[in-house]
């Protein structure tokens, strides 16, 4: 059947249908963030209008979103009675004992997830090996649900201490409270993930009780809408890049948090994999702002390491990072007379002031507009005119306010800065993995991400760009694409791998049968599985670990130097040395399953103009001067076409500006290589 994928940002909500024969369906949506399930419902069906080889066919609808992330940030969520074993109450009031920055001493403390008064203690507890020490009386926990009903909690978290060796006694509560409270959704840390570190498993355990009642409004909300239109099949994409049943997204529904970034990092690798591209960069701009991901060896790094706002999210996830401003990021300048680029969105609603819907503070749309990049009458293909007046005007003030001599000037000055910001984050960011910048491809995507790409590779001096055919949609794509995907994990403590050979085996093959599981119940059709195996290590002494990816053959022969020797190779990697004779302590265990879901091949680019004509010529102001670029439409680009700048390419839903000293050409695969014109790096 068609996969739709939907994507839904900030500004537009995007959709990608990958027919049986590999063509691609795309359209742009303005979002509707009140209720962001009605520019799914509107944009299906648009398309289905617009297509009509769509019409009566059941849609396999592979839907990512920022809900459950835009809920937590903002604190519109549900409230969460927290239950902990006797005597732990302070468990996140305490946290990590750790100031935000460590030179000032002024700041404020962090708000904890759950208030104190709506965490409740019980006398359960469970010893570290596992042996339950105290199991609550009916009356106790009868007394305990009183006290929750009594309350203004929503849902229930439940955290006890070393559940995470053994999760019978939390269950056992969660089940016991469920049946006293049926109309509160209940959450144990340890099933939704039994990692050592109370604090970190209790904030886990509460941010996806606060979220399930949205997340199931939303869902009940959303699949009306779908239904409305065309008979289809439901499902989520999830913060590991993969793809969830309906079902699993409504249980652990803290597993679509960070789904909506990570879709496009996935189809990045997928597509760096079939281009042979080593290392590179994601850069997905999009209206409210400009995210990476790493991609090495056509693999996407992941991370335990995130944070939503002040609170950890120990759970493994694509390693998005952000970077700087989108399109609707407000350009202001501040008392100092210093310009100022976001951390402020005009968002979908007013939007840039070009959009004429109200906004009047300038943007960096508007900047692309004024410089050039962006065609006025052919915005998303000519759907939407934009105002190029208002925002020479709005621009007009800042170059006011800045002694600059005209609007131009104040929105290449934008982007300038827009730009420096974001190439200083990306240095720190490769700098903490050890990478040098000049090995990098940028892929870029989003509306704004193939029109700011050259800027970037030009200021932080990285190899080049190579920018897919779904650009503007491609987190929407990566949706469509996605294949089933979960996470699972065993803590070791603080365990000495060569001493720790046994366990190591053992605990992956209960995880691999507990994986096996899960694929089964989701009850999605998959053409094949994979098994992915890793350890959290570190020397002996030190205070942080490394996910170590442990190769098959090593775990097929259970090979414990082996899995040293991997560990070994990663830190020399990172931090430039190996300590060989060094004790290696295993801190945790982990094993991803992958199922594969059926492929459709995209048709290959027909062989194309080697020079091809450009259709007009147009003013772009680059350098503190205008120039004229040739004007180009991507559909006019096929295989072997080349282009040099100053040159634009524009598709209907986003555009490449090319400058001067810069070239493209078109591969088969229908990407567009940008390099340096003298090949220097």
């Amino acid at each position: 059947m068609p996969a739709v994928g939907i994507d839904v940002g900030g500004t537009f909500t995007d959709f990608v249908v990958v027919m049986p024969d590999g063509s691609l369906l795309q359209h742009k949506q303005p979002s509707t963030p009140a209720d962001p399930s009605r520019a799914v419902g509107e944009g299906l069906r648009a398309l289905t209008a617009r297509h009509p080889e769509l019409a009566g066919r059941t849609l396999r609808i592979v839907h990512g979103t920022t809900l459950a992330l835009n809920a937590i940030l903002q604190r519109k969520v549900a409230d969460v009675a927290l239950v902990v074993a006797k005597g732990g109450r302070d468990v996140l009031e305490i946290g990590r004992a750790k100031l935000k920055t460590p030179y000032n001493f002024h700041l404020g403390k962090e708000q904890a997830v759950v208030p104190r008064d709506l965490i409740f203690e019980i006398d359960a507890r469970t010893a570290a090996d596992g042996t339950v020490l105290a199991r609550p009386e009916d009356a106790a926990i009868d007394a305990l649900c009183r006290e929750i009903a009594a309350s203004r909690a929503g849902a229930v978290a439940i955290m006890l201490l070393n559940a995470y060796v053994d999760p019978t006694l939390e269950i056992e509560l969660g089940r016991a409270i469920a049946a006293r409270l049926p109309d509160l959704p209940v959450t144990c840390s340890a099933e939704i993930w039994p990692e050592v570190r109370e604090f970190e498993r209790a904030v886990v355990a509460c941010i996806n009780a606060e979220v399930q009642p949205l997340m199931g409004a939303y869902l009940a909300k959303l699949g009306g809408r779908i239904d409305a239109v065309a008979p289809n099949v439901l499902q989520l994409t999830s913060s590991s890049g993969g793809m969830l049943s309906l079902a699993s997204a409504k249980e652990r529904a803290i597993d679509t948090v960070l789904s909506g970034p990570a879709s496009g990092a996935t189809a990045a690798a997928s597509m760096c994999r079939a281009a042979g591209i080593d290392a590179a960069l994601t850069f997905d701009m999009g209206g409210t702002s400009a995210d990476i991901a790493i991609i090495s060896e056509g693999t996407v790094e992941f991370t335990t390491n995130a944070r939503i706002g002040d609170l950890p999210l120990m759970m493994p996830v694509v390693g998005v990072s952000s970077i700087g401003a989108g399109g609707g990021s407000i350009v202001s300048v501040d008392a100092y007379g210093v310009i100022k680029v976001g951390p402020e969105s005009a968002g979908a609603h007013p939007g840039p002031v070009a959009y004429g819907l109200g906004g009047t503070e300038p943007t960096v749309t508007d900047c692309y507009l004024v410089l050039g990049f962006i065609d006025p009458d052919r915005f998303l293909g000519g759907a939407m005119r934009l105002d190029k007046a208002k925002a020479e005007a709005a621009l007009a003030g800042i170059a006011r306010r800045l002694n600059l001599p005209s609007a131009a000037h104040a929105a290449e000055a934008a982007l300038r800065v827009a730009t420096v910001r974001m190439a200083s984050e990306l240095f720190k960011l490769l700098a903490q993995k050890g990478y040098e910048p000049a090995d990098h491809v940028v892929v870029p995507f989003g509306g704004a991400g193939p029109t700011h790409a050259v800027m970037l590779a030009e200021e932080a001096k990285l190899k080049g760009v190579t920018v897919p055919a779904a650009a503007a949609t491609f987190c929407a794509l990566g949706a469509a694409v996605a294949d089933l995907r979960r996470d699972f994990v065993r803590s070791l403590g603080k365990a000495r791998v060569q001493a720790a050979g046994e366990r190591l085996w053992a605990n992956w093959q209960a995880l691999e049968g507990m994986a096996e599981a899960w694929l089964v119940e989701e009850d999605v059709p998959v053409v094949g599985r994979y098994l992915v195996h890793a350890v959290d290590m570190q020397y002996a002494g030190q205070s942080f670990s490394l996910t170590v990816t442990i190769p098959e053959d090593v775990r097929a022969a259970e090979d414990v130097q082996g899995v040293l020797d991997a560990f070994h190779q990663a830190h020399e990697a990172i931090y430039g040395f190996r300590e060989p004779d060094h004790a290696v302590e295993a801190i945790t265990q982990r094993l991803s399953i992958i199922g594969e879901v059926p492929k459709v091949a995209l048709p290959e680019l027909a062989p194309g103009d080697p020079s091809p004509a450009a259709r007009v010529q147009r003013p772009v102001f680059h350098g503190g001067e205008w120039l004229e670029a040739d004007v180009y439409r991507r559909e006019d680009l096929g295989a072997g076409s080349a282009v040099a700048g100053p040159a634009v390419v524009e598709q209907d839903d986003t555009t490449l500006w090319l400058p001067p000293g810069w070239r493209l050409m078109a591969d088969r695969q229908g990407l567009l290589v940008v390099t340096r014109e003298n090949g220097d790096a």
